[in-house]
Formats: structure tokens, sequence, C-alpha cells
């Protein structure tokens, strides 16, 4: 394809993996082993959302349990066999299953790899500014500033 050409369709297989494997700082960042995000939405100029395509090794969590502000998550399940915890406890998930996060609920959510098979996923949400998030079992708290995410403890000091 030539500089400049617009991308029209790709096998999401395909795309590249992020290249920051995280953006919490560490120790979080360190437990974000077994995860890889291929971003699909970026691919194409999509800016009002955000896709990504998700691998979790066995083991792996998708992320912190946490909750946004204004941001909501979408994730659906396309191979494997995914644990959901959320406030509510845990939920077994399966190929075709989806889950939903509204943003403002302040129920914190992940998804955790149990299994020795990895666990294939699509997650959207949408790109609201101003957004923050919150991480009930960790010190942990982020606020979206100018499209970057800041990270503090929950005494408000920075990491």
């Amino acid at each position: 394809m030539s500089e400049g050409a617009k991308l029209i369709a790709i096998n999401a297989s395909d795309a590249p993996t992020r290249t920051k494997p995280s953006n919490y700082p560490e120790p979080f960042a360190s437990r974000m082993v077994g995860r890889e995000k291929h971003p699909l939405g970026d691919l194409f100029g999509i800016t009002n959302f955000g896709v990504n395509l998700t691998r979790l090794a066995p083991m792996a969590i998708s992320a912190l349990r946490h909750a946004h502000s204004k941001q909501d998550e979408f994730v659906y399940i396309l191979e494997g066999h995914p644990t959901l915890c959320t406030d509510e406890g845990y939920t077994q998930l399966s190929p075709g299953m989806c889950a939903g996060f509204k943003a403002g609920t302040g129920n914190g959510h992940h998804l955790i790899n149990e299994t020795r098979e990895d666990v294939l996923y699509l997650e959207i949400g949408d790109r609201t500014s101003s957004d923050s998030g919150s991480y009930p079992d960790d010190d942990l708290m982020a606020n979206l500033e100018n499209g970057l995410w800041k990270f503090v403890h929950k005494d408000g000091t920075p990491y």
C-alpha cells in the first residue's frame, strides 16, 4: 500500500501489536504480562471510539480491575473461556458471549484467563475526554488529560 493510501480492510489478526504493553506505572505494568493488544480502530483513523483485538495467555488479565467515569466499554469473546470479575462476583464467559460496562457506575471489572488456552476477544470503548479511572483493588487512580492517562496514588501523589 502506498504512503497516504487509505486502509479499506484488514484481517484483524494481521494488525500490528501495540508497541507499549501497558500504560500503567510499576508495579502494575508488569502484571499485564501475557496480554497482547492489536489496536484496530486506529488503523482506520477512528477517533470517537477504540477497538482492540486482545489476546490473553493462560493466567493473564485484561487490565487491573477498574471502572471509568465517562467512557463506556464492551467486550465480545471470540475464543476461550475467560472469567469476568465485577462487583457482583465472577462470571464464566465463552465464545459468543459479550459484556458491557456503563460509565459512571463505579462497578470495577476485568477479565482473567484462568484456563490453559488463550482467550481472544474484541474490546470496544468510547473516547470521551476528561475521563477518570478508579481501581478498587489497587492504590491507583487515573485521569485522562490531553489524551494521555496520568496515574496517581489514591491519596493524589504521583507515581
